[in-house]
């Protein structure tokens, strides 16, 4: 006679986890990725926090000018009996030095900050934008005809033609034809880079727009830019937001670069491209007015780029099975 088949109660069997929760623990166990991201939200609050006190309510003064504190290293107190009491910095110490105009390093590294992010998240909001709207086209109609080519090929030589053309180059020629300002910045690097997002938002719709919920959608009548923008691109959107994290980094990269080669924002506004810029000439006599913006560009294009991979491998489930 079989012996009793043990009966498991429901609740001894494991909480089951949501798609996302999945994902995000195995985000964790990649400790790196996880610390990087960690650090990422913190600057993020860093730089709201700047922003607010360097602008709104000036505790931090990026632009007070003391020619009798020029060159101070770092942790250097306030003993100035020339410099007005007003230009007197926070806490009375240069927490970061004075530059070749004696403005506060700290303050102007505070506000770059704050202006380095929102060049680098706008810019990708900019190329994500473009790249799905181009990629979702080229994914959905693809194989609709405009005359003798289809709508696939045309946008999608029209993505070739735009990598053959050197991104930072072009970057250069159209920054150099318009007036520096913020914006500019923002737009030209937004559009000089979203072919990417392009190429994988076209590859996702090539397999979704087979699937069933598509189906189902276009037999119930619903529109088509409902299917595409409502239905398709929220499940096309995981190697995106992969792609968008490494591209914050890039994009701070070549606003650093630009900034750097004189193209960039430009003064009395602070960014690290250009305070790096600024520190050159003394790197010899003031070392840390290039070390500390350098050494902050590259920890944070770091720290965006291990959180860039450990999603990628938190979204990919090939990789995560190679781990």
């Amino acid at each position: 006679m079989n012996p009793p088949t043990a009966i498991i109660e429901a609740d001894a069997l494991p909480p089951q986890m949501g798609l996302f929760q999945e994902r995000w623990e195995f985000f964790k166990r990649n400790r790196m990725a996880h610390a990087s991201a960690l650090f990422l939200m913190s600057l993020m609050i860093l730089a709201i926090l700047g922003k607010v006190l360097t602008s709104a309510v000036v505790v931090f003064d990026p632009k007070a000018v003391r020619l009798s504190e020029k060159f101070l290293p770092p942790l250097t107190p306030f003993t100035s009996e020339i410099t007005p009491k007003e230009d007197r910095p926070a806490f009375g110490i240069y927490l970061l030095g004075t530059d070749e105009l004696g403005r506060d390093v700290f303050a102007r590294m505070l506000e770059g900050t704050s202006v380095s992010l929102t060049i680098g998240f706008v810019a990708v909001g900019i190329s994500i934008t473009v790249g799905v709207f181009f990629g979702g086209l080229a994914g959905y109609y693809g194989r609709k005809k405009l005359g003798f080519i289809t709508v696939d090929t045309l946008i999608m030589r029209f993505v070739d033609i735009m990598l053959c053309f050197p991104t930072f180059f072009l970057i250069l020629t159209v920054v150099a034809l318009l007036p520096p300002s913020i914006y500019n910045i923002m737009i030209i690097i937004g559009l000089t880079s979203w072919m990417g997002t392009a190429r994988f938002v076209r590859a996702e719709f090539l397999s979704l727009r087979e699937l069933d919920f598509v189906t189902a959608a276009k037999s119930q009548a619903i529109p088509e830019w409902r299917i595409i923008f409502i239905h398709m691109t929220p499940n096309a959107m995981a190697p995106v937001l992969v792609s968008a994290t490494i591209g914050v980094a890039s994009a701070i990269l070549t606003e650093s670069a630009l900034s750097f080669l004189g193209f960039g924002v430009q003064p009395p506004d602070a960014t690290w491209g250009n305070i790096l810029s600024d520190g050159k000439q003394f790197i010899f006599d003031a070392p840390w007015l290039t070390f500390i913006p350098g050494i902050s560009i590259l920890i944070v294009v770091l720290a965006f780029n291990l959180c860039g991979e450990g999603l990628r491998e938190a979204f990919d489930p090939k990789l995560r099975k190679a781990r």
